[in-house]
């Protein structure tokens, strides 16, 4: 029911998804006359009265809409009838909701959102977090390596993921006090094989490819973020420009269209669509509000294969193996006055 156009974007998607992969059943859950429309033997329709618009407060969709279709999709998977959630919905709303009602995994502080940026390599660069988390302690750039490493084992087939720590530069005396610490966490929890740190990475290593994953707050991920897509959507306008120009430029336009239709294909965005919402109890995925049906579908695919590759299970193997540090890394020292 969720992002900028509901069903009509939605549906389509969800029919592909049950074409494509036999063993899916799913869940739609929302306003029953926006969904009547949809018939498939393996899809049920979850009513819910009321929705979760873009625009609502955090405290509004989590205190007033009780039976809002993102607060009822999520139950899904807490009562165990559903094996993941997506929603393309108001993201601040689904981390409060998801986070109230699922509870965090132990030994994890924060919920974080890693999302997928494309790269030179021809894969995508898992970042995190991307907005959940404005101010990070060097234990939450931690739980995020951890949680980061876990789900690219799973979607990239990696056992041992590289990570790296964004910072203004690879050197490790860089950066603010919560990056060095930071650092040194990460660097012992790679000498106890929890993690494959390959130390510090600047911004443009997120394109380059040099790490599969990239940990940083939510305030610099979710810059990085949107400058990236406003960077890309600047190049796309200029070209469009420039070969519009005059009839000569169009002629090269049609002489090049082979050449840009693949940079288009490889810097399309919604090939990368869905972020997933970890160290919850449960698989929760975030799509882009204004994704078309083959982005949701894109979205659809990354959460059928975490719920069907386990990634729930493998992210409390790798924070059960990393609980030593975790812990170490949340202690808190407490000095006591000795007795007169």
């Amino acid at each position: 029911m969720g992002g900028d156009h509901g069903p009509a974007i939605t549906l389509p998607a969800c029919r592909r998804l049950l074409e494509r992969h036999a063993d899916v059943h799913l869940l739609l859950v929302g306003l029953p006359e926006a969904l009547k429309g949809f018939v498939h033997e393996r899809a049920t329709v979850v009513p819910a009265s009321e929705v979760v618009a873009m625009d609502d407060p955090v405290e509004v969709a989590l205190r007033r809409k009780k039976d809002s279709s993102m607060r009822v999709a999520i139950q899904q998977v807490k009562d165990g009838k559903a094996q993941a959630v997506l929603s393309a919905g108001n993201t601040g709303a689904l981390m409060a909701i998801a986070r109230y009602l699922l509870k965090t995994l132990d030994g994890i502080d924060r919920p974080a959102i890693a999302y997928p940026m494309p790269n030179a390599l021809g894969g995508a660069t898992t970042v995190l977090d991307l907005g959940a988390n404005v101010d990070c302690t060097e234990q939450h750039l931690l739980e995020f390596a951890v949680m980061g490493s876990a789900l690219d084992s799973v979607l990239k087939n990696k056992p041992q993921p590289t990570v790296g720590l964004l910072n203004i530069g690879s050197e490790a005396i860089k950066g603010n006090e919560a990056i060095k610490k930071a650092g040194e966490l990460l660097r012992s929890a790679a000498d106890a094989g929890d993690l494959n740190f390959i130390g510090n990475v600047e911004g443009n290593d997120i394109f380059k490819g040099t790490a599969d994953i990239v940990v940083c707050d939510g305030f610099v991920g979710n810059v990085a973020l949107k400058a990236s897509e406003g960077l890309a959507s600047m190049i796309a306008a200029f070209l469009k420009q420039e070969f519009s120009r005059n009839i000569f430029t169009k002629m090269a336009a049609v002489v090049a269209y082979p050449v840009l239709s693949a940079f288009k294909k490889r810097a399309d965005y919604r090939r990368y669509n869905g972020a997933a919402l970890l160290g919850l109890r449960g698989l929760v995925f975030k799509s882009h509000g204004s994704a078309d049906p083959f982005a949701f579908e894109q979205a659809l695919n990354r959460a059928y294969d975490a719920a069907r590759n386990h990634l729930l299970e493998r992210v409390q193997a790798r924070i059960a193996h990393a609980a030593p540090l975790l812990t170490g890394a949340s202690a808190v020292p407490v000095s006591a006055a000795a007795p007169d």
